[in-house]
């Protein structure tokens, strides 16, 4: 009877100076672990004369997490390298953030459900109740945690507790209509994902699909990005546009801002649980 060989998988990125050898240091210490590499990816910044690459590998279950950054630290210090190492057998834990619209809510829990987003919901959070009842039908904890001016340095201390004691890796702002305070958005630079419409910075403020109709748009997007204290201006992940015209009316460009929205949210969170995303600066690096 053929045995099956149980492995286990990671996936590493890195960014470093870019130098002659940086990859084959990497990967031959792999190699010597008996890894075997299932994806590579990379590029070169010439403006910054920065690498990045992002292997995802599998090694034998004999090989632990520790031997891995073992194994790696003698490239690490030679290349003063940047190295994340992921273990993907765990299941990464996201909250969730929304105000009243949950049309992005709705779609991020239905990815979640079919497996296309592989995330478990620690928890949902609202400055309002509206979305009570969605999170008791999906089985997640619902906080509610109003904001106003006296507040919200409270409840931002909360949400960081309760990420702490709920060992979330990211929160993901799903139409939350609250803008976090610059301590919490540089604290958590990196791990906090936002939706907006595309039409920034022209339509400011409210109904701006109804500003747009009334300026004849004839394209709709979306944008997604990680959060930082400059309002909606992080480090971009994933945008999409979609055609519209001249007899559209101001609702009929509200639903479709309203899907688009939600698979440019979706699209970028899963691009970020598979480690896809690097910062570059004011810009990410996105392997496909």
């Amino acid at each position: 009877m053929k045995t099956i060989s149980v492995q286990q998988n990671f996936v590493l990125t890195l960014s470093c100076q870019d130098k002659p050898g940086i990859v084959a240091a990497v990967t031959s210490e792999l190699a010597a672990l008996g890894a075997n590499i299932s994806d590579s990816n990379q590029f070169w910044d010439r403006v910054s004369n920065t690498f990045f690459m992002r292997i995802a590998f599998s090694v034998p279950t004999a090989v632990t997490e520790a031997m891995v950054r073992r194994a790696l630290k003698s490239p690490i210090q030679r290349f003063s390298m940047k190295l994340e190492l992921i273990d993907v057998g765990r299941k990464p834990r996201i909250i969730i953030m929304v105000s009243k619209f949950d049309h992005a809510l709705l779609h991020l829990l239905y990815q979640i459900r079919v497996g296309w987003l592989n995330a478990e919901v620690a928890a949902i959070v609202s400055n309002h109740e509206d979305c009570r009842p969605t999170a008791e039908r999906e089985g997640a904890p619902f906080h509610y945690l109003p904001v106003s001016s006296d507040t919200k340095a409270q409840q931002e201390e909360k949400l960081l507790t309760l990420m702490s004691d709920a060992q979330s890796d990211l929160i993901v702002l799903a139409r939350y209509m609250q803008v976090l305070s610059t301590e919490l958005s540089s604290r958590l630079f990196g791990r906090i994902i936002n939706i907006h419409h595309s039409f920034l910075p022209s339509f400011k403020g409210a109904k701006p699909y109804h500003q747009a109709f009334e300026r004849g748009v004839k394209q709709i997007g979306a944008t997604a990005h990680y959060v930082t204290p400059d309002l909606d201006e992080g480090p971009i992940i994933e945008q999409q546009v979609e055609r519209v015209h001249h007899a559209m009316g101001p609702e009929d460009l509200v639903a479709t801002g309203r899907d688009i929205e939600s698979r440019v949210l979706a699209k970028a969170v899963k691009l970020h649980l598979e480690t896809r995303v690097m910062l570059n600066g004011l810009k990410t690096v996105v392997f496909p």
